[in-house]
């Protein structure tokens, strides 16, 4: 049986963008685990029983990153599964796409991660360092992109 977790890419617009590269004005957030390799990513966490995967991708966010469903605006239209083994079991990973409501939310860590930093796409890509969330941060970028 696939382990199934689920979270979100969280996203931030910078007031500073010029109005002609809007794509430039937009930021990621990424976690760094303080366990493991410290690698980097989105909050994101285990499917606990009776627990819808939307339901799940929301605590989780709230807490590993302190972020209340409140505070943020799900966009529509945006769902995407990775599948990957972790320890020699396949894996399957939901994300969802949400939009910080309040660009200066304080985001408070959990035990389970030590950083976390604000991200353009470029620079997100590098400290996401598995070529399958690379594509996936690319693809969100793209399709927020389409939609200005």
């Amino acid at each position: 049986m696939a382990v199934r977790a689920c979270g979100l890419i969280i996203y931030r617009r910078l007031q500073s963008a010029p109005s002609s590269k809007v794509t430039d004005g937009i930021e990621y957030l990424l976690l760094q685990t303080s366990y493991g390799t410290h690698h980097w990513t989105p909050p994101k966490g285990h499917v606990d029983p009776g627990e819808d995967d939307l339901q799940t991708a929301f605590r989780e966010t709230q807490e590993e990153a302190g972020l209340q469903a409140s505070q943020l605006t799900l966009v529509e239209g945006y769902k995407k599964e990775l599948h990957y083994p972790v320890h020699g079991k396949p894996k399957t990973v939901t994300y969802w796409l949400a939009e910080m409501k309040d660009r200066n939310t304080e985001i408070k860590l959990s035990e389970e991660h030590q950083a976390f930093q604000w991200l353009r796409l470029e620079d997100a890509c590098r400290f996401a360092e598995y070529e399958d969330m690379q594509a996936m941060l690319k693809e969100v970028h793209q399709f927020l992109c389409s939609k200005e």
